[in-house]
């Protein structure tokens, strides 16, 4: 199964509960999603990428930093309770009914987690191609505590552990490790998103690509807005696409 051409798709709708208009907020010096498309220019492995949204300012906001948005996506398809699965498949059956081409692979770029790196991508289409069975693949990063250790519940009187792993006799080290999701990077091949009806990441195989935690950025409101941008701008996430602004303003 050929995963190439490869689709990059960029989701930005208008509404955010946890931060008002968050996709184009100035993060760094750019509008949020503007790092997704400046990570897209940068990959060569990318045949095409297109910014997903439901709003003409967004749409254009995104064209004037270099992007695509050669179609609004339905409303329907941008509330609050929208699934991320029809999106795909809308932004996917409409490039492809365009071109008039089939693309092998879908990769998703989150704007609200824009600390991931060309290389990260490379690992990941590298992962899927040595896995025929593998429907996709993940970024995760390890957690900055295990919750199969440290995390409790009220139980009928008293606490409880969540987990049953931690007995309260267990080492920390003794426990399983977890990975969380960075949302950075979703890598599908085209044929499972155009079939799968909803994407699963636990019913169906996906593979995983960790990569370090500083670069776990998932920015939800205002307080994550600010702590990664601080990340990125102190040089602890560097972006490469800033390399070039980051180092004039030091000078």
């Amino acid at each position: 199964m050929i995963l190439h051409p490869v689709l990059a798709v960029i989701p930005a709708r208008a509404g955010s509960k946890g931060l008002a208009r968050k996709n184009i907020q100035q993060f760094a010096g750019l509008p949020l999603l503007a790092h997704s498309i400046r990570f897209a220019a940068m990959c060569p492995e990318i045949s095409r990428c297109v910014v997903s949204t439901e709003s003409e300012e967004i749409a254009e906001i995104a064209r004037i930093h270099g992007g695509e948005a050669p179609f609004l996506r339905p409303a329907e398809l941008a509330t609050d309770d929208s699934s991320m699965t029809p999106v795909v498949q809308h932004a996917l059956h409409q490039v492809e009914q365009q071109e008039g081409k089939k693309y092998g692979s879908v990769l998703l770029l989150q704007p609200t987690s824009p600390a991931r790196l060309p290389a990260d991508l490379t690992q990941a289409l590298t992962i899927l191609e040595g896995d025929q069975a593998a429907a996709g693949v993940v970024a995760v990063a390890e957690t900055s505590f295990n919750p199969r250790y440290v995390c409790v519940q009220q139980g009928t009187e008293a606490l409880q552990m969540a987990f049953a792993e931690a007995d309260g006799g267990n080492r920390r080290q003794n426990v399983a490790g977890v990975y969380r999701i960075t949302g950075s990077l979703y890598l599908w091949r085209s044929d499972y998103v155009q079939q799968c009806g909803d994407i699963n990441l636990g019913r169906d195989r996906h593979r995983l690509l960790v990569v370090p935690k500083e670069r776990a950025i998932d920015i939800d409101d205002l307080y994550d807005f600010r702590m990664a941008e601080v990340a990125v701008t102190s040089g602890i996430c560097p972006l490469p696409w800033l390399a070039g602004e980051q180092g004039a303003a030091k000078t």
